[in-house]
């Protein structure tokens, strides 16, 4: 495999060249082990790292709202959807880094280099173990067949990750084709969209529904939980990657971008790229059991055994581009 030169923090850091002492980053990202990485961070490179959490709407209002004069150096957030609400606001300045694009998959950054993706996830379709996988479905557009009425839950259409599901299938299928998908989904709702990527999961261990579609880490956050019911439910359930034998399986990201009134710009992109170490995609995608952006860097949680799949590759930056597209078809499809 291709291994990338510069791969350790220390080796990284030391390449850098002198800076200044901080950069301030805007994050959605709330994870303690997120800490101890802008620690390791400030040791190697002496530029302290000053964190804003909040959520992405939240962040973008403030970076609007800041204007010229944001102290903001990075935004750092989750789903390409969101990433892509910042570069219609003009957010971004596009980032000049060969570490960045040697490391980073073409697929996971914005083809203009306006943000770069640095964990991922798969939404996958989940099955109860016991009842096993009805006979026939291996891709996403299976969920819409008329033999599984009744058999299918899904949190809310207008979720990000199941427009960003939408906006990829727009790309691949065409408007018709993935407005006649939606049409059989919604025919095959065990019940009205409600809660989030975990209450599908349960859904599908109680028997509510046969099937359920999900991210990755959802699944993850279960098995590694310090609770024997949630351990329970994930070992009740198993999930397929769809389209393994066509185009692929649908793939979100978070993913950082430098912004265009960066004060501290040169920081921001060495932060960026000490992020697509290896040291620290491990760190980035094990605290959310999320894959490494970086294809050669593997996780080591409970979803380090489920690495081995074909995903679609279509860029990251359609779930924005086509998500007014995506929220539309969804509801004139009828399915809330």
């Amino acid at each position: 495999m291709l291994r990338f030169a510069t791969a350790s923090v220390l080796a990284l850091a030391t390449a850098m060249p002198a800076l200044s002492a901080e950069v301030n980053l805007y994050s959605a990202r709330h994870y303690d082990t997120d800490l101890t990485l802008y620690e390791a961070f400030t040791e190697a490179t002496g530029i302290r790292v000053n964190l804003i959490e909040g959520s992405s709407d939240e962040l973008v209002a403030r970076i609007q709202a800041e204007g010229a004069n944001s102290p903001a150096d990075i935004l750092l957030t989750v789903d390409g959807g969101r990433l892509h609400r910042g570069v219609e606001a003009n957010l971004f300045q596009p980032i000049g880094s060969a570490i960045l694009e040697e490391r980073i998959p073409e697929a996971l950054r914005h083809p203009d280099n306006l943000w770069f993706g640095l964990t991922t996830r798969a939404r996958v379709i989940f099955y109860n173990v016991a009842r096993g996988l009805p006979e026939g479905v291996a891709d996403y557009e299976d969920l819409a067949r008329p033999e599984l009425e009744g058999e299918f839950c899904m949190r809310s259409s207008s979720n990000i990750y199941n427009v960003s599901l939408m906006a990829e299938l727009i790309e691949v299928l065409g408007e018709e084709a993935a407005e006649e998908w939606a049409r059989g989904v919604g025919r095959n709702l065990a019940r009205a969209p409600q809660g989030g990527d975990t209450d599908q999961i349960r859904a599908v261990a109680a028997g509510e529904c046969a099937l359920g579609i999900a991210n990755t880490y959802y699944w993850g956050r279960l098995m590694a939980s310090s609770n024997p019911a949630d351990r329970a439910v994930a070992e009740a359930t198993a999930f397929i990657f769809p389209n393994q034998d066509n185009r692929g399986t649908h793939v979100n990201l978070s993913g950082a971008g430098v912004l265009v009134h960066a004060p501290n710009r040169d920081n921001a992109i060495a932060f960026i790229e000490f992020l697509s170490s290896d040291e620290a995609q491990v760190i980035l995608a094990d605290s959310n059991n999320e894959y490494p952006a970086v294809t050669t860097v593997s996780p080591t949680g409970p979803i380090s055994a489920f690495t081995d799949f074909l995903a679609s590759g279509v860029n990251a930056s359609v779930y924005g581009t086509n998500a007014g597209r995506a929220v539309a078809v969804w509801d004139r499809a009828g399915v809330p």
